[in-house]
C-alpha cells in the first residue's frame, strides 16, 4: 500500500479540531513535502522523522513522500505530529500493518533515537474528544508516557501510553496482546487540596466578613488599605474558602492549563491562584500571540485572578478586563486566526487609597493633596470599577492586636457556610449569584418594601448605574442566603451597600 491515513489533532484556542494525516508515496526523486499550512515546528519534523526511523532500525523509504495535513486552510503546530507521519510512512511502506490504525488517534514528538517526547495540550485534546465525539464512535488516543497522567482524567476516553517509536510499532504487529500497549488508568488523588489558612491573618474581621460573602456568592472584590494590612494574605488564603470543584470545573481548569506548560495531577482540583505582576502587559494578561496562547484571566478560569497594586498597572492593561468580567471567556483575534479562551475567574484586587499609601492612617504620615489623591484613584476607570461587586476597606491593625498571636476562625469553618450558601442558590436557580441574569435578578433577588426603598435611596444618593444597582441586589441575596432567609432584608441591602463605598461612588 503506497497510501496510509491516520488521525491526529490540532489545537486552535481551546478547540482541538481532528486532523487527518495522509502519507503518500511515490516513484521519482527522492524527496519529503509536508502540506496542509504548516508552521514551522511541523516543517522541522522532517528531519526529526527521518533520524528517528533510521535509529529505530526501520528503512526510510527512497521515494517521492507527500504529507498531507487536512483540513488545508487549518493551521497546524507543534511536534505532536511526528508520530502520526511516521506512522504512515511505515505503514504506506509494508514495514508495519496499516488495517487498524483508523481506530486510534495518535500525537507526540519524536527524538532522533525515536524516544517519545510530551507534548502540549494532551489534556484539552482527550477533552475535545470527550465533549465531541459519541463515546461509541472514539478512537484510543495513543500519547507519549509523560503525556497520559494529564490525558487519563477525562473520563470514557481511552489512553494508550508509549514510550518509544518502537512500542507503537510493536502494538500493531503484536499477535497476542503480550506486545500490545496497556491502556492507562486516571491516578487522581485523593486528598482534599490543602490552601494557606485565614487563622494566620490577624483582625481584620470585617474584611474577612467580606470576602466570605464574595467567595458564597462568586462576586469579585476590591481592597483598599495602607501598606501592610493582610490584603495581600488574604488574597492568598480566599481560594481555601470557595466551594470544591466540580468534575467538569476541574476538568475545563486544568485542560486550559495544559495548553501552556502542561497540567500537573497534584493540581487536580486545586483551584487555580493567578498574580501577575503589574508590569504584565494587556498580551499577557488576556492571550495572544501569533499562535493565540491563554493569558492569566484564561489560566485563572474557574479560579482565582489576583491584582495587587491595581493602579500600578497600565491602564489600557486594565481596560481589557471589562469584557471577560461580564462575559466569562475572551476571543482573542488575528489577521489570521481567531481563538477562544474561557476566563470564568474571581477578580480579587488590591490597592494603596493615594500614592504613599497613608491616606487616613492613624500615624498622620500622608502628605498627599487631594488632587494627587484623585489621580491616583483616577487611574482605575468608573467603568472598570462599575463591574467589580464589593469594594471594601482593609484598615490598620493596633499594635496591641498586631502583637497578639493570632487565634482567627480557619478557612474550615467559613468553608462550611460557603457551601451550604452555594448549595441553595444551586436549587434555586441552578447558579451562583454572581451568574444571576436581569430577568433572574427580578425573580430571585426581589428584596421586601422597607429593604427596597433603602436601595432606591443609596442609589439616588450615590448616584449608581443600573449594573452597580443589580450587583448590590446580587451580593444582598447572598448575604441573605449565608444567613439562610429566603427573602432579601433591609439588613442584608445595609451590608451589601456598605461593600460598594470603599474607593468612589460608584
Amino acid at each position: 500500500m503506497s497510501l496510509a491515513v491516520l488521525k491526529s489533532r490540532a489545537l486552535t484556542g481551546m478547540h482541538a479540531l481532528e486532523v487527518t494525516v495522509e502519507v503518500h508515496l511515490a516513484n521519482g526523486l527522492p524527496s519529503f513535502t509536508i502540506v496542509g499550512l504548516p508552521e514551522t515546528e511541523v516543517k522541522e519534523s522532517k528531519d526529526r522523522v527521518r533520524a528517528a526511523l533510521q535509529n529505530a532500525r526501520f528503512e526510510f523509504p527512497a521515494k517521492r513522500i507527500t504529507v498531507n495535513l487536512a483540513p488545508a486552510d487549518l493551521p497546524k503546530e507543534s511536534g505532536r505530529f511526528d508520530l502520526p507521519i511516521a506512522l504512515g510512512i511505515l505503514a504506506a511502506s509494508g514495514q508495519i500493518p496499516g488495517d487498524t490504525l483508523d481506530q486510534y488517534e495518535f500525537a507526540g514528538e519524536l527524538s532522533l533515537s525515536g524516544e517519545l517526547r510530551p507534548i502540549r495540550g494532551a489534556l484539552a485534546m482527550t477533552f475535545a474528544m470527550h465533549k465531541d465525539d459519541a463515546p461509541g464512535s472514539r478512537r484510543a488516543f495513543i500519547l507519549p508516557r509523560a503525556s497520559v497522567d494529564e490525558a487519563a482524567l477525562v473520563p470514557d476516553v481511552t489512553i494508550l501510553p508509549a514510550d518509544s517509536l518502537l512500542q507503537v510499532c510493536a502494538h500493531f504487529g503484536a499477535n497476542g496482546p503480550d506486545g500490545r500497549l496497556a491502556p492507562h488508568a486516571a491516578n487522581v488523588p485523593a486528598a482534599r487540596p490543602a490552601y494557606p489558612d485565614f487563622a494566620d491573618v490577624k483582625g481584620q474581621a470585617q474584611a474577612k466578613r467580606a470576602l466570605e460573602v464574595a467567595a458564597a456568592g462568586g462576586h469579585s472584590v476590591l481592597m483598599v488599605g495602607p501598606p501592610g494590612t493582610g490584603k495581600s494574605m488574604l488574597a492568598a488564603r480566599f481560594p481555601g474558602i470557595l466551594p470544591p470543584m466540580t468534575d467538569d470545573e476541574a476538568l475545563e481548569s486544568a485542560a486550559v492549563q495544559s495548553l501552556t506548560s502542561g497540567f500537573s495531577i497534584a493540581r487536580w482540583k486545586v483551584r487555580p491562584y493567578r498574580a501577575p505582576h503589574h508590569t504584565a502587559s494587556g498580551v499577557a494578561l488576556v492571550g495572544g500571540g501569533s499562535v493565540p496562547r491563554p493569558g492569566e484571566i484564561s489560566l485563572a478560569h474557574r479560579g482565582v485572578l489576583f491584582l495587587d497594586e491595581l493602579p500600578e498597572f497600565d491602564r489600557r492593561v486594565l481596560e481589557v478586563l471589562r469584557e471577560p468580567l461580564e462575559s466569562g471567556h475572551i476571543t482573542i483575534s488575528r489577521a489570521a486566526r481567531q481563538a477562544d479562551f474561557p476566563a470564568r475567574f474571581q477578580l480579587i484586587a488590591a490597592m494603596n487609597p493615594c500614592p504613599c499609601g497613608y491616606l487616613g492612617h492613624a500615624s498622620g504620615k500622608c502628605r498627599c493633596t487631594p488632587d494627587i489623591v484623585a489621580r491616583y484613584q483616577d487611574k482605575i476607570s468608573g467603568p472598570l470599577l462599575d463591574r467589580i461587586d464589593m469594594q471594601i476597606q482593609v484598615g490598620a491593625l493596633p499594635h496591641a492586636e498586631l502583637l497578639r498571636q493570632a487565634d482567627g476562625e480557619p478557612s474550615g469553618a467559613v468553608l462550611e457556610r460557603v457551601e451550604r450558601a452555594f448549595a441553595l442558590q444551586l436549587n434555586r436557580q441552578g447558579k451562583g449569584n454572581h451568574a444571576l441574569s436581569t430577568g433572574e435578578i427580578d425573580t430571585h433577588c426581589q428584596p421586601d418594601a422597607a429593604a427596597e426603598q433603602l436601595l432606591r435611596a443609596a442609589m439616588i444618593r450615590l448616584n449608581w448605574s443600573a449594573r452597580a444597582y443589580h450587583r448590590v441586589l446580587k451580593v444582598a441575596r447572598t448575604i441573605a442566603d449565608l444567613g439562610g432567609h429566603a427573602s432579601i432584608g433591609s439588613a442584608h441591602i445595609a451590608e451589601a451597600i456598605q461593600y460598594r463605598r470603599a474607593l468612589r461612588e460608584h
